[in-house]
């Protein structure tokens, strides 16, 4: 299958007819309809082994589908049902700091939308910048800052996928970030929730650049999922997001960070996520 090349944003200036043609490239191998998106994070695959599957699609054989290149990202989609949910799973993303446009990243989000998911179930691995918290930590996200320089809107605007300029008022849902801490306490899975705030990377930040994101009330800080949860809520999909806390970034004590000791946090920690969103799954209402 032959991708385009990275290249910027206004190279393209008609996504959907991709998505499209995507979408449908998924149907010829799949008979799911998903009512779940869901994207995993670094280091937090595992989740997509417990799909029921019906099809296990490589990205590099989807029409115009972004390819993995990050550690800790399978790069594969899997449909089939998880808790007696139809749902698709992104085994691993695309990230900004690959090269990719937005408009790329956000790409599957948009196909695993067109092949009918309403609500969109996302996770990261992120630095701890809450004070409180501890590497190995699970947050829900409540809010986000977008400081990745750009927005994966931008550019001509296409109706098919929603308004010009989405409300971002509450882009995680709240009755979802609820129920996910009502499962928390019943799992006795230690659950904090915060605020997210993602950069472009790939370069780790510098302490001075933590101590200011601390400031502005950011609780974790990451690389990824604020443009898919833009353009989520330009389609209209509702919204629950995860944080792994794999390495306190308060900007305080300078530690080196490397992204092999981050997925190995991850993976640590990945039974207690795969716990809680096995059971948060199982009692969502699609």
């Amino acid at each position: 299958m032959v991708h385009e090349a990275m290249t910027d944003a206004r190279s393209f200036q008609a996504w959907k007819p991709r998505v499209d043609e995507a979408a449908a490239f998924v149907r010829t191998r799949s008979r799911t309809q998903p009512g779940l998106a869901v994207v995993l994070g670094s280091g937090l695959g595992a989740l997509a082994d417990a799909v029921e599957r019906d099809a296990t699609i490589p990205y590099r054989e989807i029409p115009h589908f972004p390819v993995s290149t990050a550690a800790g990202h399978a790069g594969n989609l899997v449909l089939g049902m998880l808790e007696g949910k139809p749902v698709v799973v992104m085994q691993g993303r695309v990230h900004f700091y690959e090269g990719y446009a937005l408009g790329q990243v956000v790409f599957p989000v948009r196909v695993m939308r067109e092949l009918g998911a309403g609500t969109l179930l996302v996770s990261n691995a992120a630095g701890g910048l809450n004070r409180q918290w501890n590497a190995g930590d699970l947050m829900v996200i409540a809010d986000h800052i977008n400081f990745m320089g750009t927005n994966p809107l931008i550019g001509p605007n296409e109706e098919a996928f929603g308004a010009r300029f989405p409300d971002m008022a509450r882009p995680y849902d709240p009755e979802l970030v609820r129920l996910a801490e009502r499962v928390a306490v019943a799992e006795r899975v230690p659950l904090r929730k915060g605020v997210y705030v993602a950069v472009s990377g790939p370069s780790y930040e510098t302490a001075a650049e933590l101590r200011m994101l601390a400031r502005w009330g950011a609780d974790a800080v990451g690389m990824s999922t604020v443009p898919e949860v833009i353009a989520a809520r330009q389609m209209g999909m509702r919204v629950l997001g995860f944080s792994a806390i794999t390495d306190m970034a308060t900007g305080e004590v300078v530690e080196s960070v490397t992204h092999e000791a981050v997925l190995a946090v991850a993976r640590e920690l990945e039974p207690r996520f795969v716990r809680l969103v096995r059971r948060i799954i199982r009692e969502m209402t699609l």
